[in-house]
């Protein structure tokens, strides 16, 4: 087993076949980055765990890339987005989902300033099933700080399908935080209702 304290540089990942553009794509970020003491240089220090270099080269992604002529930028590209798409898709599966936990007339009190907060006019009467809504979009507007598990998905390479994955689970979790909630929650699911837009709903 590599040692996890061992590093190497970029012109040590150049003599193991890795192009530049393979290293931005596979590996992105160094582990460590600093200036040496040693060199009279502006040029940062990049090092990566070879660990995680290894890791990364008994990947498919990274034996297309080797394969294609120079490590291409497009093969580096296609098969980096696709590690990212499956890094973010597994990381939202396997998140847990803490749901703001609230008696209900705190709830639907919040629910109703949210609505005025984002501009919305309010109706003449307000039902049951306007509440229902409302405290559906106020949750899913506490829960936003799920959505930097998107970070890393850039245009439209798995990011719809994330995307997805992630207001299902948000809305799950609001389902079983508030059963009362649950049939909304459904709907929405059951809908792929426009992310973005579920603030204003209802």
């Amino acid at each position: 087993m590599t040692d996890r304290t061992t590093y190497t540089t970029v012109t040590g990942l150049r003599r193991r076949g890795w192009t530049d553009a393979m290293v931005r794509s596979l590996l992105g970020a160094p582990d460590v980055q600093g200036r040496s003491p040693r060199l009279w240089s502006l040029a940062p220090v990049l090092l990566y765990l070879v660990a995680r270099v290894e890791a990364v080269e008994r990947t498919e992604e990274f034996a297309l890339c080797s394969r294609a002529p120079g490590g291409s930028r497009s093969a580096a590209g296609i098969a980096g987005a696709r590690a990212r798409r499956r890094a973010v898709l597994a990381a939202i599966g396997a998140e847990p989902i803490a749901v703001p936990r609230l008696a209900g007339p705190d709830l639907e009190r919040r629910a109703v300033r949210h609505r005025r907060l984002l501009g919305a006019r309010g109706p003449g009467e307000v039902t049951a099933a306007m509440l229902v809504r409302w405290q559906v979009n106020y949750l899913r507007h506490a829960l936003v700080r799920y959505e930097v598990l998107l970070d890393g998905l850039f245009g439209d390479v798995g990011r719809p399908e994330a995307e997805r994955l992630l207001d299902r689970r948000l809305y799950e979790a609001i389902a079983v935080a508030y059963p009362v909630l649950a049939e909304e929650c459904r709907r929405r699911i059951a809908a792929g209702e426009e992310r973005g837009g579920v603030g204003m709903t209802g």
